[in-house]
């Protein structure tokens, strides 16, 4: 078994002063043999550099705050008005400027909030109120192991069935979604903003746990977050709702949604969006049962809910993933029952793979590396780091799916395969 130190980074100053050691005794050197090369004269302001280096930090965030809007709104116009045309689309814009903007832009109605207001009230009722299995978390830098409610399967049926029943009872008509998904866009635009400055807040005056802090700078606290496990009450994780509840399950509404609206407009489902419809709902139930594998994820263990958390969760999953159903419904393709076939056939496989990779993650982390991996013991990588509370040790697999450098893209294109399987 291997083992590998990580060790802690040091601060920036004093890595770049050792780093331009070197260049300093050339520079007297040089000096004194009177070279009159110019490189070996330059001179590294650290202060300027580190200033820059922020000035680029924060010009960042505030272009991705600024402009994610605007990118939604594009996806948005290009494929509901400009038949999926980009470059139809830019021309629609460089022609009318600002005025074309503004135009086209689809601001908030009334109905949108009301239906996005009525989803996030029904959702956040099913994760409070429904029994589950109680999961730890991975350990915090700080030491603490969240506790998450690992009722994900049931949320989801119960959504799609009452969806179901709505629509079947003629008590609420999805098609409309298709109508007003403009507005709807416009929503949850302005709820990532609203919930992102709430959670601000919170985090400044009422935090829930000692995984919180702040960097000094407004923006960054703003932007990356506060409270790296924020909740409403011992059972209620606000990113866990985010991310699951409103992220993912928003993404299979917005699939049934356009589904139902080209059954209305052209009496039929088109292969290419039955297709697409089904895997993305394979995929998505694939997530839901493994939502406790999930809980040791990145954006859950190591992200703080901020802006670009927020964002992500409740605009970016949801809309950009089902963009292409978003398509289809006015653009159908007619495949043929062969290459339907073989395009579903070869996303369950994808999302079998993706399945099963974190089926041996988790397995391997649950037994602490004492199991069997495609039938034998793993190989695996002891690691060591550096935590506020001293050193940790953490067991790496590089068996199975993650036996080279090879599992990262058969890991990770599967699963952009289940997303987008339909190309035009």
């Amino acid at each position: 078994m291997k083992s590998v130190m990580i060790k802690p980074v040091k601060a920036r100053g004093r890595a770049l002063e050792r780093t331009l050691e070197p260049r300093r005794k050339r520079t007297q050197s040089s000096k004194r043999s009177g070279s009159r090369n110019p490189k070996h004269h330059d001179r590294f302001d650290q202060s300027s550099y580190l200033s820059s280096s922020k000035a680029v930090k924060i010009v960042s965030m505030l272009a991705m705050m600024i402009c994610s809007p605007f990118f939604i709104v594009f996806m948005w116009y290009t494929m509901v008005r400009a038949d999926g045309s980009v470059e139809k689309a830019c021309r629609h814009f460089f022609q009318f400027g600002i005025r074309g903007i503004k135009d086209v832009w689809p601001f908030p109605s009334q109905r949108a909030c009301k239906l996005v207001g009525a989803f996030v009230l029904f959702e956040a009722i099913l994760q409070a109120l429904l029994p589950g299995e109680r999961v730890m978390g991975p350990s915090t830098p700080v030491g603490n192991r969240p506790l998450y409610t690992r009722n994900g399967i049931p949320c989801f049926l119960i959504t799609l069935g009452v969806y179901y029943l709505l629509w079947r009872e003629r008590l609420f008509n999805p098609a409309m979604v298709y109508d007003i998904i403009g507005e709807i866009y416009s929503v949850l635009i302005c709820a990532t903003y609203i919930t992102t400055t709430l959670l601000y807040v919170k985090g400044h005056m009422a935090p829930c746990s000692s995984d919180w802090g702040s960097s000094g700078n407004v923006l960054g606290d703003f932007f990356w977050g506060m409270e790296l496990c924020p909740r409403l009450s011992s059972v209620f994780d606000i990113k866990v709702f985010m991310n699951y509840r409103l992220g993912i399950m928003g993404w299979a509404i917005l699939v049934i949604s356009f589904a139902i609206k080209q059954y209305e407009v052209q009496g039929r489902v088109s292969d290419s969006l039955m297709v697409s419809s089904l895997l993305m709902l394979m995929y998505i139930a694939k997530f839901f049962w493994m939502e406790a594998a999930f809980g040791c994820s990145m954006d859950i263990a190591h992200d703080r809910a901020g802006w670009f958390m927020t964002y992500t969760c409740v605009t970016w999953i949801p809309v950009v993933n089902s963009s292409v159903n978003l398509y289809l419904v006015t653009h159908p393709i007619q495949l043929g029952r062969r290459m339907a076939s073989t395009i579903f056939l070869l996303g369950m496989l994808c999302i079998y793979v993706v399945w099963d990779c974190d089926r041996q993650r988790q397995l391997f982390r649950n037994s602490h590396g004492k199991c069997q991996i495609w039938g034998r013991i793993p190989t695996k990588i002891q690691a060591r780091h550096q935590t506020e509370r001293g050193e940790r040790k953490s067991l790496l697999l590089t068996a199975g799916w993650f036996s080279s450098q090879s599992c990262v893209s058969l890991h990770s294109v599967p699963a952009l395969s289940c997303i987008d399987p339909v190309f035009k």
